[in-house]
């Protein structure tokens, strides 16, 4: 055992002092960790009592082992299971030793029992007795007896048998000192030129000494004996030379060498005395006086003096002085000259000392460096730093051997049993800060609304008010707790809120707020806080944390989040995650900013760098407010925030706290634990008494929920004992006799108990009703000792005068141990002491440990500055960050280091860091080792395969793995475990042992006392194996994870928060590895995985019956479900009775019907249609089974995982996220998914297409697809090859005037190699090549030849597109009009000519759909019969939806020219295809006419990057890509044209400006626009569209069809003549427009389609359309095309980018429609004639070569006639069904109807004339036909975009006629409230909406044509009418009974009332009402009109009226 130090006075008066040979006795000499460890071995320790019983038992060991396992869980038992495992053993020794020998526990055991341990459990004392006997039995009675001599020999008070001598010392005694008081009063002044204590000095303190003792100046004497003066050394250094050595920390032997060097061998006996009385010699010098002594107010006193024991010497230093001492006796020896030596004839240390010091302060001043030294400025002033300790840092005081500066007037008192510091209630702050308060009645009415209730702010509140309130600074208030940082948080709130004020409306949906809070039950706290007064002003505020997850519906609803940091983290590392909320951030608010210090410190650091990072790239604002507790560094913290030093810094120091706050902090000196938790509790009390003595009530915080009973049993009992309880109990009144009314009705037992005394105890286990009413006690005083938990300071504002905290110690899940109590907590806690209305102070105890007392000390006067965190998780941050996208190279992460707390401290403090400060010289940013740490960082990394790192270049690219990792909060080196264990195929067994291996997990130890109770779980509520055991960490992972899972109860405190903890982690990384596994592709892990996720979510077993989800039934009828072994399906078939009668409970049948129904389940249905042989398209039926119910299934929808996998290979194919939508389900609509998956030859049996619910244990779907009867497609003949050829010169055509049409002279290879062909021949042609490759000059060459061969007939022209369509007319008019004086005619929906010029036009350019409409009624139509050449551009379009108009006009056009025996050439141009022979023979083209050239054949070559990007939504997927896309641009087009497609009108806006954001970081914001800015400026001047003025300043144009027809002319031309480098365009213009550029990126793949309400792919053909534009032929060598996909689809489009896309038949779906136009033309007239009219389509061919497409069996000559037959018969049922033909009698033939003619001839579905067959009456209202308009099919395709049915239904509530609420996402409804909003002239939400009223419009008059025809046939004229009238109403936009007046041009509502006449002509009087009133009025003169408008109108605008 170690024993205490000696006190001087010991050494002196008795002979206790040490052997001088022990090194640990002297203090100086010991290492302070060598004294900590010997501190712990105090008493004999549990590990020694276990080896001395398994040494001596005569058991076995196992037997034993279990014993002393079973001792030490009473022993926990009976201290609490809350207690630390030392408490628990020195308890488990205690009862071994008090209980050794007792039969049982008597009376006088039970006092020495409950002295030491206050009240404990009889039961358990008793069992621990019968425990100990169990043991002593086997072990001998010696043994016993030493065991029991030895403790008790320890248990002796040191000290008790020391003699003391008395000899005649001379002491003189302080006056100041009294008699027998401890303590110590030290009276300290601020200031450092104050008298400095200066060492007492005794001059007669040495006697007459005997002949042999050793004195003061012995050392000088013997000195001067040997050395007297030979060898030119004065005695002064020879003494100080021996006196160092003999200081030093050597031993003696080490010491005995290097005195015999430095005396010499000869002086033998003066060394052995010197060394065998070292310590005397040393305490007789250190002590021994000297008359000579310097005196007092000698020397510098500017600073302090302290005694120096230890030499400040480098070894090298000491060498030296060996060295000069051997050269000085050398030199000395030769010439014999002894110089008399004058100084002084005694040597003494202390003299030494003071020369000592001298020099030392001398050494102080003189410089550290040789370096001239910059000089350092004084301290700066801050204008809003109140704090008092700048001023001086403080005296120090030793507090536990630590040096600490502490606060003026402190009080230090120590006694045998603690050391007390008392440091007293500050001063109240100055009066003059923030003397004038701000009223609130002074602020405008949002703030009054907000701080309702409160006269006026408080003093900080009024400082800071200014700059919180009327500034955007950032801010960082840092003032004590209580002070009123909720409302300064409040004031920036509302400054964000007045931002977004416009016209007296707050625009909510323009920020957000976020909030900060460091704990979930504060983050509860701040959301009842802010919610409710914020909510007058109409401001949400929800919690947003790991309890409380919100959907993205609400999060949009929600002004201000209030958070976690790691939440927040979580949401904002996650790029796919909800980037537009991140967008919306306007104010971040970081409550407890000192957390940075903390574990969890990193985290803000993170969340603040990337905040700072994205205002930087983003360059809006966002203002971060800080707030903490009073800190040590505020500067540095206020560095880190950005916070400007003299705007947003505030420090308000101690003096600011509503209430002073005296604190005590006691620290407790016993080691032994079981004496410590007595003096504990001993301490606790007397604090506590003398609190209520004074009339006080008092709060005692401890850290568990069991110690609170203990120790308010303990102190109750304590009281009883010392008779003081009198002062605890109430006074008796009424009050009180109510209140112990109530509390006996309290179901606590120890409550009831404990009241009447005056105690009570509150935590958040008890129920919340007792709580209330603990709260009500004291607050009404009551309750005078409240013993709670820490819930109570966090969640409660109950102050109290007093409070102390018991103990430091609590248990830690995270870290598996028990760990000090922290800061927040600390600070959190002395927050309420004191009651601001009552109290002038309030007084804080904090108990602790001796050892732990200068922590606190330290950390409550701000002693030391609070440092980073952040290199323990930077490998995990650094990943992040490269996930998010925000770094990409080694640059930008050193770069974002900078932005850390980490960087700040690591320039102030780099020692700490592990930098010397030889680096930070160097490299004052530290920027190499920067660089050093991310490579590090990065390596690590990349070898876990989280990124990629390419150390040569320094890229970071994040993969899947890193991704996971991040998004799933995922540590480093869990990933590495998971990366050498995780296999395609294991056992759930596995996964969880893997699991458990977590580095999550790694803090969670085992400790001996839970041994048993884990023993227990594992054998009953596990359901495997738990690798690992009892004994290790992960096996106790796995054991509390599988307890948690079987709803286990645990007993003991810890395991109880492990659990949790566990189960908190293993959710998320059961969901990380499911992410892992999809990825991977192993179907069945990914299956495994997502069951063992939804396990722990739900904390229930797969082999559980799946309806205890529910949880709606009793247990019994769940167990009874399982026991008949009643799965889902069984019970689905059952009736309910059935169910009752199985279950033994016949009316809970219909219960569990109910859930059955209720439980999801979907039908799934596969079809197949190969694409080529290697890819399969799959067509998946989704359909609901189930029964939705709100409370069940929540409000929106249900999320499943679908996925394709191949058994034999286990590998899955295709996986996708699927929502099933509340109204899915409803309708019980089918859903269709499509998508592509790989096969190979030979074929597989079969693959699975699996369906699992995302969220339901049980719910999952399969079904089989089989390849039993696929047939392959045939095999592709190759392409044509490009022959190497001499480019023809453009003089072959052999006409002058047709020469000068190019500007080119020769034709390129293409073109060569087809110009015979073409221009020579009249064969049919079909042209295959890539995009870009001339194709527009084989149509014109073709063309050129009829008009030389055959110059009366005409060439039509057919192009997919109006954009096209127009393009071709504006270029062949400036070209073949006016040079070869041929007439170009454009034909389209919105241009339709009279036949007139038609039959005068040489050149017909049109769309498929007129043309068809056209050359149906080909009979009467002349120029029909007169057309020589058919032109089809893209006729690849055929597999398109509209292909089946092409096929329909190729087929036709074959058909006429048979019968008129005509030949009609077709020319066909398209991209390069897959089946160009079949496309071929169908078009009757011969080998000779087919030029099918490969993709790679073209102008310029194309280099193509494909990249695929995670993440499931649509939305915030495209917003990762934006960066991908800005870095395309600077890598490979950084100066030339780059188009950037993108499939929306929204996407355009948001990618420009997120590219604006990206370029705002460079150093030239302006590097895309390549002209002046003064012509740009004025150019954006006549821009209408304001996204558009925005962005075309940066050199970005946005092209999309909502854009003013003169907006996008200018883009165009800008672009074209590249004075713009970037455009962003939708997909049209891929089609639309001819504008080559060098890159082309590609951003997304798909579109939202309305119909299917989700996002589709693009055909493959208009990404090769996009990919086409890369590459200008003039001017590049090469062009780059850049495709961004979703990451499922990346191997898709990498096959089909290079192989072309065969071409498929869409004819089937339109079938019935042209079969109707061909009847009504007569040339069907049977249903044979139908038969061979289908041979004749292009489907036809498809058919026999891809049967298994079209769903054909077999392709004998049968099946085929058969398959065709039933075609024909469906679609001619659906004809008749629509009252459109008549089938004969005999069946054969088939007559058209008069609505099939319609039909035909207004271009109109045959459905829609079924509709207005049978919806049509003979009196129809207005409203009745809207509505009949609407529902035609032809508006089936109109999209319903996303979001679009919420701006539905806010349109819906301003338009007259009312529509179904329920149908707002139809296309139907939404044409509806177009027709409603265009005859209302009201404002449409947005440019989308009028390019759809556009084409609503342009459709309707066909179709209100047709229903006139429908009436007219009928007979029914009122209603034909009112369709009369509902056209003019389309026409005219108004309403049929609106004035008339507003048919005028600009005549609006508001113009009514000037219509007037100004003199009454012809006796009219009053206004003019409608248009012949006017025409009268006005009589032919403009003058009148004049009159009556020129207030209103322009006179140009009343010109056109």
């Amino acid at each position: 055992m170690m024993l205490p130090r000696l006190t001087g006075a010991l050494r002196a008066f008795s002979p206790v002092s040490g052997n001088i040979d022990a090194p640990g006795e002297n203090d100086h000499v010991v290492p302070r960790s060598r004294k900590s460890r010997g501190s712990r071995k105090e008493g004999m320790g549990w590990d020694d009592l276990c080896f001395i019983i398994e040494q001596n038992s005569l058991q076995k060991k196992h037997e034993v082992t279990a014993e002393l396992r079973k001792l030490m869980h009473t022993a926990r038992e009976i201290v609490g299971g809350d207690a630390s495992p030392e408490t628990v053993e020195s308890t488990a020794v205690f009862l071994f030793v008090t209980l050794q020998g007792c039969e049982k526990v008597g009376h006088q055991e039970t006092i020495e029992l409950k002295n030491s341990l206050g009240p404990f459990p009889a039961n358990a004392a008793s069992q621990a007795c019968s425990t100990v006997q169990d043991i002593s039995r086997h072990i001998p009675v010696e043994v016993l007896e030493n065991l029991h001599a030895r403790e008790k020999k320890q248990n002796f008070e040191f000290g008790k048998n020391i003699k003391f001598s008395f000899d005649s010392f001379n002491v003189e005694v302080d006056e100041e000192e009294s008699d027998d008081s401890d303590t110590e009063h030290y009276n300290f002044t601020m200031s450092y030129t104050a008298p400095v204590a200066e060492p007492v000095v005794n001059s007669n303190h040495v006697n007459k000494r005997k002949p042999n003792e050793i004195s003061g100046n012995w050392l000088r004497l013997e000195v001067e004996k040997y050395y007297g003066g030979d060898d030119g050394m004065t005695a002064q250094i020879w003494c100080e030379t021996i006196f160092d050595e003999l200081c030093s920390s050597k031993t003696n032997d080490e010491l005995q060498n290097d005195l015999f060097e430095l005396l010499g061998f000869d002086r033998f006996e003066f060394i052995q005395t010197l060394l065998s009385n070292r310590h005397k010699v040393l305490n007789a010098a250190m002590n021994g006086g000297n008359k000579n002594s310097t005196k007092p107010g000698d020397g510098d006193v500017s600073k302090p003096t302290f005694g120096c024991q230890v030499t400040i010497q480098t070894e090298k230093e000491k060498q030296l002085r060996k060295q000069y001492m051997k050269e000085e006796k050398k030199s000395a020896r030769k010439d014999a000259r002894m110089e008399e030596n004058d100084f002084m004839d005694d040597f003494d240390p202390q003299q030494l000392r003071l020369q000592r010091e001298r020099s030392l302060q001398d050494a102080g001043k003189s410089t550290l460096f040789s370096r001239p030294r910059v000089h350092v400025p004084q301290q700066e002033h801050y204008p809003n730093v109140y704090d008092s300790m700048i001023e001086a840092r403080l005296s120090s005081s030793f507090i536990g051997g630590t040096k600490m500066s502490l606060p003026i007037g402190f009080e230090k008192q120590s006694n045998k049993i603690y050391e007390e510091v008392n440091i007293p209630p500050s001063e109240p702050a100055p009066v003059h800060i923030g003397k004038k308060k701000i009223l609130i009645s002074d602020l405008d009415e949002i703030s009054q609304l907000a701080f309702k209730g409160m006269k006026s702010l408080n003093r900080i509140q009024s400082v800071v008010f200014e700059t919180a309130y009327l500034t955007n600074e950032n801010l960082l208030i840092s003032a004590p707790t209580g002070a009123g940082k909720t409302n300064i948080a409040m004031l920036a709130i509302l400054h964000e809120i007045k931002q977004h004020l416009q016209q007296g409306v707050i625009k909510k949906d323009e920020f957000k707020i976020i909030y900060v809070a460091p704990m979930k039950a504060l983050a509860a706290e701040m959301v009842r806080n802010f919610g409710g007064r914020l909510a007058p002003l109409g401001i949400a505020v929800k919690e947003l944390t790991g309890d409380m997850q919100l959907t993205k519906s609400e999060i949009q609803k929600t002004q201000m989040l209030v958070t976690t940091p790691e939440k927040w983290d979580v949401v904002t590392r996650k790029s796919t995650g909800d980037v537009a909320l991140t967008q919306l951030v306007k104010l971040l608010i970081i409550d407890e900013v000192h957390l940075l210090h903390e574990d969890r410190g990193a985290v803000i650091e993170c969340l603040v760098a990337r905040t700072l990072r994205q205002v930087e790239s983003s360059q809006s604002m966002i203002r971060i407010v800080g707030l903490s507790a009073t800190l040590p560094n505020y500067l540095d913290v206020a560095k880190f925030l950005h916070v400007s030093p003299y705007l947003g810094l505030f420090f308000f120091d101690g003096r600011f706290r509503p209430v002073p706050l005296g604190t005590t902090f006691v620290g407790v000196k016993t080691l032994n634990r079981m004496q410590q938790m007595q003096d504990i509790d001993q301490v606790c009390y007397d604090k506590a008494v003398d609190m209520v003595e004074k009339g006080h009530q008092v709060m005692v915080f401890v850290h568990a929920r069991n110690a609170t009973v203990r120790t308010a049993m303990k102190l109750r009992e304590i009281s009883k004992n010392s008779g003081e309880s009198g002062l605890f109990a109430a006074r008796q009144n009424s009050q009180y006799g109510h209140a112990e009314k109530q509390v006996q009705r309290s179901p606590n037992k120890q409550l009831r108990e404990m009241f009447p005394d005056g105690f009570a105890i509150h935590h958040a286990g008890m129920l919340r009703q007792d709580r209330n009413l603990v709260e009500r006690l004291f607050s009404d005083g009551l309750i005078k000792v409240l013993v709670c938990t820490a819930t109570l300071a966090w969640g409660v504002n109950l102050p109290a005068h007093a409070v102390i905290i018991k103990g430091t110690q609590l248990y830690d899940a995270h870290k598996g141990a028990f760990v000090d109590l922290g800061i927040l907590d600390v600070m959190q806690i002395f927050g309420r002491a004191g009651r601001p209305q009552f109290d002038s102070y309030g007084q804080g105890t904090i108990i602790t440990t001796h050892d732990k007392l200068s922590h606190y000390l330290s950390l409550m006067t701000r002693q030391n500055p609070i440092e980073s965190q952040f290199t323990r998780t930077l490998a995990d941050n650094l990943n992040a960050e490269i996930s998010l996208g925000t770094v990409t190279n080694i640059e930008e992460a050193v770069k974002w280091l900078s932005y850390t707390y980490f960087f700040v401290r690591m320039r102030l403090n780099p020692l700490v860091y592990g930098i010397d400060y030889k680096k930070i010289q160097e490299d004052p940013t530290l920027e190499q080792h920067r660089t050093n740490l991310i490579t590090t960082a990065a390596r690590a990394l990349d070898k876990a395969k989280m990124v990629r790192f390419d150390e040569r270049t320094g890229y970071l690219h994040a993969t899947d793995l890193g991704r996971t990792a991040s998004h799933f909060y995922i540590k480093y080196n869990t990933i590495e475990i998971f990366n050498e264990l995780f296999k395609p195929y294991m056992t759930r067994e596995e996964i969880f042992s893997m699991i458990s291996k977590a580095e999550e997990f790694d803090q969670i130890k085992v400790r001996e006392d839970e041994l048993s109770e884990l023993e227990a779980h594992e054998e009953f509520d596990c359901v495997m194996r738990a690798a690992g055991g009892v004994e290790n960490g992960y096996g106790k992972v796995n054991i509390l994870l599988q307890t948690y899972i079987s709803k286990g109860k645990l007993d003991s405190f810890s395991l109880v928060s492990d659990m949790a903890f566990t189960a908190q982690n293993a959710g998320r990384i059961v969901r990380a590895l499911f992410d892992i596994a999809i990825r991977k592709g192993w179907p069945v892990m990914a299956a495994l995985t997502l069951q063992l996720s939804k396990t722990v979510d739900k904390r229930q077993w797969d082999f559980e019956n799946p309806l205890r989800q529910f949880g709606t039934l009793s247990n019994d009828i769940y167990s009874k479900l399982e026991h008949k072994k009643l799965t889902i399906d069984k019970l689905r078939e059952m009736k309910k009775d059935e169910i009752g009668h199985m279950i033994h409970h016949v009316r809970m049948g219909e219960k569990v019907k109910l859930n059955v129904h209720q439980f999801p389940a979907l039908s799934l249905e596969a079809s197949i249609q190969p694409i080529t042989r290697t890819v399969l398209r799959v067509r998946l039926t989704v359909t609901p089974e189930f029964n939705w119910n709100d409370r069940v299934h929540g409000g929106t929808s249900e999320p499943w995982w679908v996925w394709v996998e191949d058994p034999e290979n286990n590998h899955i194919y295709h996986s996708e996220y699927f929502l099933l939508h509340k109204k899915q389900v409803y309708a019980r609509e089918p859903q269709e998914l499509v998508f592509t998956i790989p096969i190979f030859e030979p074929l597989p049996s079969q693959y699975y297409v699996r369906a699992i619910s995302d969220r339901w244990l049980g719910a999952e779907s399969v079904c089989a697809i089989s390849f039993q009867h696929l047939i392959l497609p045939e095999k592709h003949p190759p392409h044509t090859e490009l022959l190497d050829l001499q480019p023809l010169p453009v003089t072959a055509l052999g006409d002058p005037q047709m020469e000068s049409m190019y500007k080119f002279t020769h034709f390129n290879p293409v073109q060569t190699q087809i110009f015979h062909t073409v221009y020579h021949t009249d064969y049919n042609v079909l042209l295959g090549a890539p995009t870009g490759s001339g194709k527009t000059v084989a149509a014109e060459l073709a063309m050129f030849r009829v008009f030389h061969q055959y110059p009366k007939s005409k060439c039509v022209y057919i192009a997919p597109l109006k954009a096209l369509v127009r393009e071709r007319v504006q270029d062949w008019k400036l070209r073949l009009e006016s040079r070869l004086g041929k007439k170009v005619i454009e034909l389209t929906g919105d241009v339709t000519p009279d036949s007139r010029a038609i039959a005068t036009a040489d050149i017909i350019v049109t769309t498929p759909e007129k043309w068809d409409g056209i050359s149906r009624s080909w009979q009467n139509r002349n120029y029909v019969q007169q057309v020589s050449l058919l032109v089809i551009d893209e006729i690849h379009l055929l597999g398109d939806d509209r292909g089946p108009v092409l096929e329909v006009i190729v087929s036709r056009t074959n058909f006429i020219s048979s019968h008129t025996e005509k030949t009609l050439r077709v020319v066909g141009l398209s991209t390069a295809l897959a089946n160009a022979r079949d496309l071929a023979d169908w078009l009757s083209i011969y080998q000779v006419g087919l030029f099918n050239f490969r993709p790679s054949v073209r102008p310029v070559p194309l280099e193509v990057h494909i990249s695929g990007f995670p993440g499931k939504h649509y939305c915030p997927r495209m917003a990762t890509m934006n960066k991908p896309t800005y870095q395309a641009i600077t890598t490979h087009s950084p100066k030339k044209p780059v188009l950037i497609f993108v499939s929306s009108r929204r996407q355009t806006r948001l990618t420009a400006l997120d590219l604006i954001a990206f370029l705002a970081a460079e150093d030239d914001p302006k590097q895309w626009l390549h002209m002046p800015e003064r012509e740009m400026e004025n150019l954006i001047g006549g821009i209408r569209d304001n996204n558009l003025k925005l962005t075309l300043a940066f050199g970005i144009g946005i092209h999309h069809a909502g854009l003013h027809e003169r907006d996008r002319k200018t883009i165009e031309e800008l672009f074209v003549n590249q004075k713009i480098q970037i455009l962003i365009a939708t997909s049209t213009l891929a089609w639309g427009v001819n504008f080559p550029a060098h890159l082309v990126v590609v951003k997304g793949t798909e579109y939202y389609d309305g119909k299917n309400k989700r996002y589709m792919d693009f055909p493959i053909t208009d990404v090769l359309q996009m990919m086409g534009r890369a590459g200008r032929p003039q001017f590049d060598d090469q062009g780059t095309a850049v495709i961004l996909v979703h990451d499922i689809k990346k191997h898709f489009y990498k096959k089909f980018l290079y192989e072309p896309f065969p071409v498929e038949s869409n004819l089937l779906e339109v079938l019935a429609d042209h079969l109707n136009a061909e009847i009504v033309a007569g040339t069907i007239t049977s249903k044979q004639d139908a038969m061979d009219y289908i041979t004749w389509t292009y489907f036809f061919r498809r058919l026999v070569q891809n049967p298994s497409y079209y769903e054909l069996e077999d392709v004998e000559h049968d099946s085929i006639n058969k398959f065709l037959s039933n075609l024909v018969e469906k679609a001619l049922v659906d004809l008749e069904s629509s009252y459109c033909v008549e089938i004969d009698e005999d069946n054969r033939g088939i007559l058209p109807q008069t609505l099939g003619r319609i039909a035909s001839y207004y271009y109109l579905y045959h459905k829609s004339v079924r509709l207005f067959k049978e919806k049509l009456t003979s009196d129809c209202s207005i409203p009745e036909l809207i509505s009949v308009l609407t529902d035609a099919h032809e508006y089936d395709e109109l999209p319903v975009r996303h979001n679009e049915d919420a701006t539905n239904g806010e349109l819906a509530e301003k338009v007259p006629l009312e529509v179904n609420p329920y149908s707002y996402d139809s296309p139907h409804t939404k044409a509806h409230l177009l027709f409603q909003t265009h005859f209302s002239r009201l404002q449409l939400p947005s440019t989308d909406y009028a390019t759809d009223t556009k084409s609503v419009l342009d459709q309707s008059i066909r179709i209100l044509q047709a229903m006139i025809d429908t009436a007219a046939d009928e007979g029914w004229l009122v209603t034909c009418l009112r369709i009369m009238h509902l056209v003019q109403m389309v026409i005219q936009g108004r309403w049929f009974h609106d004035s008339t007046l507003m048919s005028l041009p600009h005549v609006e509502v508001h113009h009514l009332h000037c219509f007037r006449p100004v003199k009454v002509a012809h006796g009219y009087q009053g206004p003019i009402e409608c248009l012949p009133e006017l025409v009268t009025a006005c009589n032919g003169k403009r003058s009148v009109l004049q009159r009556m408008l020129e207030r209103e109108m322009s006179d140009w605008e009343i010109e056109e009226v």
